[in-house]
Formats: structure tokens, sequence, C-alpha cells
């Protein structure tokens, strides 16, 4: 059982008012607030180690790059690589997926397939969109149907061997709905492709472990998971990593560098061009210190007891829908009202101090297989509490009032 009250303690934002309402965060699927341990970290940072890292000499660089691997250690171990060169530190996971597609844009041919689904954000399907402009290969989409779910035998029908990259998210940002990844890796593996699972909202929420699934490429995003933002981390197979071109140029990335040639360097330094975000990247090994201190589990617990209460309160509701109702959804809850526009309820709310998202949240092919301009976005974490769903939930009956 979680004191809820010891945890909203270590979120500083959580203490402020909006409005002159208490603030309720239901936006955590944009982005989470941060536990004062981990703000702590990047003002420690700059206050005391400061430096640029590798190849230095001195003290203070030799300390920061200390600190700075060891957090790749603790990313590691918690998603549970085999290897801790597989996992490189980027900028988030929009440019892991870039990185991973740039690379393939490469490797793929006239004829080759790459398959996405309907439930992606829009940085797991631009990317790829680019690559196979680049190299003629042609893209193919996994249908969902009417609760948010994959129609997995049309994914069964899409396999070929003409198909060498699966690219799917591991949870829906919009809907919640927990996608059969396990699944749908093994089933890739058979036809010869390689798999890439964008793990940012996931991340928050499972215990997520790379080996066990058998991906080839696993992306995610500090500032998801209590982590500051501007950092993430690329994991990769080695073997896969290793089959990848550079994604940037220039220092840290080379091995040697001559007018007529340039060598790469090992892994995962090739892929990690110029100064990375030191701060950030020792700040997020103190995240996942933050999270096993509370215990995943705990928190996924608190979790589903806030989405079946979030649920159950809304469609209370009359006219009030909520889109994504698969069996397996994590913690988010997007809705309409019948004639009301998400973009007025989000407004009215905050104006009572609740955060929530409105809009087609990056994922416009689902607002248009719904027929919809977009939804209103509750995303709970488990610092939130039923008391914050019930003002959330009078909120907008008095913004229903308001506008109908």
């Amino acid at each position: 059982m979680l004191d809820i009250n010891k945890i909203r303690a270590d979120f500083p934002i959580l203490k402020q008012t909006v409005n002159g309402k208490a603030l309720v965060y239901f936006d955590n699927a944009a982005t989470s607030q941060k536990p004062q341990v981990v703000i702590d970290a990047v003002a420690n940072y700059y206050k005391t180690i400061n430096s640029n890292i590798h190849r230095g000499v001195h003290t203070l660089s030799q300390l920061a790059t200390d600190a700075y691997e060891v957090s790749r250690q603790k990313i590691q171990t918690h998603f549970n690589a085999q290897h801790t060169h597989e996992i490189i530190f980027t900028r988030g996971t929009t440019e892991s997926i870039n990185l991973v597609a740039n690379g393939f844009s490469q490797l793929l041919k006239y004829g080759d397939e790459v398959i996405i689904s309907h439930l992606e954000h829009h940085s797991n399907i631009v990317p790829w969109q680019l690559a196979c402009e680049k190299s003629g290969a042609t893209l193919k989409v996994i249908p969902m149907n009417d609760k948010g779910a994959l129609q997995m035998a049309a994914f069964d029908a899409l396999l070929s061997d003409k198909t060498k990259v699966v690219a799917v998210n591991h949870i829906s940002n919009t809907l919640g709905t927990i996608n059969p990844v396990k699944e749908i890796i093994d089933k890739a593996h058979k036809v010869g492709a390689a798999v890439l699972i964008d793990g940012a909202q996931a991340a928050p929420h499972l215990k997520v472990d790379v080996q066990a699934l058998d991906c080839d490429f696993y992306c995610v995003s500090a500032h998801k998971m209590y982590g500051p933002t501007g950092i993430g981390f690329l994991y990769g197979k080695e073997v896969w990593l290793n089959k990848l071109p550079p994604y940037h140029g220039g220092g840290e990335m080379i091995k040697t560098v001559t007018f007529e040639k340039t060598t790469y360097a090992d892994l995962p330094h090739k892929f990690e061009a110029g100064t990375p975000n030191i701060a950030g990247g020792i700040a997020f090994g103190t995240c996942i210190d933050y999270i096993n201190s509370i215990g995943v589990e705990n928190m996924a617990q608190q979790e589903k007891e806030l989405l079946a209460y979030g649920t159950e309160k809304l469609l209370e509701i009359d006219g009030l829908k909520i889109y994504g109702t698969a069996a397996k959804k994590t913690s988010v809850i997007s809705f309409n009202i019948e004639g009301i526009h998400p973009f007025d309820i989000g407004s009215i709310v905050d104006k009572l101090g609740v955060a929530v998202r409105t809009g087609h949240h990056c994922t416009q092919p689902i607002m248009d297989f719904y027929k919809i301009p977009g939804t209103v976005r509750a995303s709970f974490s488990f610092y939130n509490t039923k008391a914050e769903i019930d003002v959330f939930v009078e909120a907008v009956k008095k913004a229903k009032i308001m506008l109908s």
C-alpha cells in the first residue's frame, strides 16, 4: 500500500495552485512531474561536477564521466539489456526512432516492406515514411478496431518475406491500449524482420524486460518517467547497432579522422556525437533509482485503481463517450461529450485547476478513424488520487453545463 501523501510530498509542483485552485495534474502522458531528488540531481551536477565528459584527465571530467556512465548502467539493469553498450543516449523517443529509421533508409530497398500500426504516434509514422521514400520500400499499416485494439489477424496477413521492419508502440499515448508486443515480435522474427518498440508510454507504467521481449530496438524518454526533458535512450541489440550507419557526425563518435577517411568509434559512442545532455543523463539514473524505491508494481496497482475509478465516474456523465476500451489498457482516458468541442472542455477545466490535454495527441490517424477532431485526455500517474478525480469530474460537469 502506497503512502500517497508521502509520495506527493516528493513532487514540489503538486503543492502549487493554478487559477486559484489546487493543481490537479492529469497530463502525465505528455510529461510527468519530477520528484525533488531528480531536480536536485540536475542542480548538483551543475553546482559540483560540471565538466565535459570522456577523454578529460582532470578530476571534474572524470567525476562527471563516472556519474554519466553509472546512469547508463542503471538503465541497462532496469530494462535488462544484455550489454551496457546497447544503451544509446538520445534526446528522447523521437530521436531514437529517427536514428533507427534513418539507418534503415540505407538498408531497405525497393520491394521491401515496413509495417507500423494505426495506433502510432506521429513520431513512429513520419520517420518510416521518410525511410520508405528514400529507399523505395512500402509502408503497411496494422488496422485497429472500434475498441482501439489492433486487428492481429490483419497483422498476420501483412507479414511476408518482404517484411523487413515492424515498428509499433508498446502502449498507445492516446487510448492507453497495451499492445501485444511479445506476440508481434515473435511473429515478425519468424519472417526475419527487425522489430522496434516505441516504449515512451510503457516505461512509466510497466516493468520492461527487453531480453524477455526479444525486441531488436526499444525507445524511451526520461521525461515520461519522472526524469528530465531532453534525454532518453535507444536500446538496440548489438548485432543491429553494428549494422546501422552513424546518425550524426562529429566529436565523440569517431575513432580516427583524416580528410580521406573517417573510422567510427565502438558502441555506444558511434551514435553519440557531440556534447550530450550530461545533467539529464545523470538525473535519468536518479529517476530510475526513485522508481525502484517505490516499486513499479506498486505504481501500476495505484494507476489501475485510478483508471477504474475515473472510468466509472466519467461514464456517469450523460453524453460522454470514452475512446479506447481495449481489454488491456493503462491509466489514460480519452473522451468527448456529445456536441461539445474538446478544446472548450479543456479550457474550462483548466480554469478550475485541472490540467488535461486536448487535441489529436499527435495521432491524427486515430482521430480520422473515429471521425472526430480530437479528444479530452486525462492521464493518471501513481501520485494522483481519487479525490483529484472527483475534482476533475465535477469540473467536467460544470464545463458541460456552461457549454451546452
